[in-house]
């Protein structure tokens, strides 16, 4: 049933493909070339068998996912090369370079086009720069990676090296604007850090969104100690499970990576909280808080993942907490804290604000205490929250040690700002690709324009002109009620024989996610002159 379910969806895919009528599309040709770079999970990959060279994607797919995903995406972490290496040695994960590079990063599951949000990455960024001027290969290319590795491993660091030179020479030798999401900041600098001179040769500027730069604390530990899901509702039955997300991401460095930053002085330090049931020594139990900083949290890590195991091929293959993929990462830590910006290179950092994000953990509760530090893994995590956009809190996302031309706090969920119209403005002048000079992106308030009507007529000798704009403003300034008000001027003309009158009323309705609604209706009379 279920294969003739996905013969049906991909031929109704196949036709809505067919109908689609063809753009030609807008170039602009004097614009700079743009590389885009995703965060975890943001790439396709491909599973590349060693005896047949057939390549098959495991990463993203609905149909068969969780299945294929444990065959050729399980892995171990080597840590003489500081690579996880897949557990079916015939196999090998690339990444597919069609388009570009944007292939790999625009829709993770290209088969599946019909209401699957989720899939989606760069896929709304790519057409709406595309709408702007940028050429595919020509001022817009992607960078896809195994986002299971490291973000400083060698061989991606020297794939991005080939990456910059190729385009730099295709844009015929224009300097490169670089925008990341997510862990795709954390790669680009640990890049910058490690071979300074290679991005100071090649990059104009580079636009970090939603980057933990200091980690993500609380999604981070939770997903350390009970995994991960991507897919959310019905399609999560058909997806890849949270249990096997677990299992893969325990051996990959790029999770370890993500932990707080221990050196970092924050403002709201990450915990890790647990209920216990203690006894005394006359043997009566109670419940007790006990709290853990980052440092103190790895021994419960240890402690709660130290039967963790997985079977593979009939064979049982131990999987705990991972110390020496821990000592790879807190280099790589050292590594980004000791990054400095090139300073012919220009830096903006964009990052969410106004979702509640986890930043403490806490498990158990005061009615219901944790017995074994091992039932970790199957309890679900309470969480203290911050600002943030959901994932990455404000705190971690403004700290990026740089020295940036802007930063800028956008309303909105860690991947859907991607596809958000404020993200869209900012970026867009930022590339220098909206002509406008006087859009500020750094002002208090930024105005997006909803509606714009203005009728004009004469009248015994007057003439009226009537305006009505609608705007939505982003701002961290909130009104909580309605508000209204109204202006007027007026103004006699030097020789006494023309004036002019115009008075407008203006209301402001509060909204959710940091935006305000403004109406505004203007009047202008002007009677008497030539």
């Amino acid at each position: 049933m279920a294969v003739l379910l996905v013969d049906i969806v991909k031929a109704v895919e196949a036709w809505l493909r067919i109908i689609k009528d063809p753009v030609e599309p807008y170039v602009d040709p004097n614009l700079d070339p743009v590389l885009l770079v995703p965060g975890i999970a943001g790439s396709i990959l491909n599973a590349k068998d060693a005896e047949t060279g057939k390549e098959e994607r495991v990463w993203v797919r609905i149909w068969e996912a969780d299945r294929e995903f444990r065959a050729k995406l399980w892995c171990q972490f080597d840590s003489e090369s500081g690579k996880t290496v897949s557990l079916d040695p015939n196999i090998s994960i690339v990444v597919p370079e069609d388009r570009d590079g944007l292939y790999a990063i625009d829709c993770l599951d290209p088969d599946m086009i019909i209401g699957r949000d989720n899939v989606c990455y760069f896929h709304e960024m790519i057409k709406e720069m595309t709408s702007w001027g940028y050429q595919e290969g020509k001022t817009l290319f992607g960078f896809g990676y195994d986002f299971r590795q490291s973000n400083r491993l060698k061989e991606t660091m020297d794939r991005l090296a080939s990456k910059l030179e190729a385009i730099y020479i295709a844009s015929g030798e224009k300097k490169i604007n670089v925008i990341t999401h997510s862990m795709g900041g954390l790669l680009v600098k640990c890049f910058m850090g490690l071979h300074s001179d290679i991005f100071e040769k090649y990059v104009k500027s580079w636009i970090a969104i939603a980057a933990p730069f200091q980690g993500a604390p609380g999604y981070v530990t939770s997903t350390l100690l009970n995994g991960m899901s991507f897919v959310s509702g019905w399609e999560a039955y058909f997806f890849v499970s949270k249990w096997s997300m677990h299992q893969l991401l325990i051996e990959c460095p790029s999770i370890y990576e993500l932990m707080a930053c221990l050196d970092y002085e924050w403002e709201h330090v990450p915990l890790l909280q647990i209920w216990k049931q203690l006894q005394d020594g006359n043997g009566n139990s109670a419940a007790m808080l006990e709290t853990f900083t980052p440092i103190e949290a790895v021994s419960i890590f240890t402690q709660a993942l130290s039967i963790n195991e997985l079977s593979y091929g009939g064979v049982d293959i131990p999987l705990p907490f991972n110390k020496e993929v821990l000592q790879w990462a807190n280099r790589t830590r050292e590594i980004l804290s000791s990054a400095k910006l090139p300073p012919s290179v220009k830096f903006y950092n964009v990052y969410g604000t106004g979702i509640d994000t986890p930043q403490s953990v806490c498990y158990g509760s005061a009615d219901s205490p944790v017995l074994d530090l091992q039932e970790l893994p199957l309890l679900e995590a309470t969480y203290v929250n911050v600002d943030g956009d959901g994932t990455v809190p404000v705190e971690s996302a403004r700290a990026d040690g740089l020295e940036a031309e802007a930063r800028v706090g956008i309303p909105g969920e860690h991947r859907g700002i991607l596809c958000d119209k404020h993200t869209f403005r900012i970026v867009k002048h930022w590339l220098k690709a909206d002509h406008d000079p006087f859009y500020n992106p750094v002002n208090d308030y930024v105005i997006l324009p909803t509606i714009f009507e203005i009728k004009r007529h004469s009248d015994k000798g007057q003439e009226v002109i009537s305006l009505k704009e609608e705007w939505e403003i982003v701002s961290e300034d909130q009104v909580d009620e309605p508000m209204s008000g109204s202006i007027s001027v007026s103004r006699v003309g030097d020789d006494q024989s023309s004036s002019e009158e115009a008075c407008a009323t203006f209301i402001v309705h509060p909204q959710s996610n940091g935006k305000q609604h403004i109406e505004l209706n203007a009047m202008s009379v002007t009677a008497g002159g030539d």
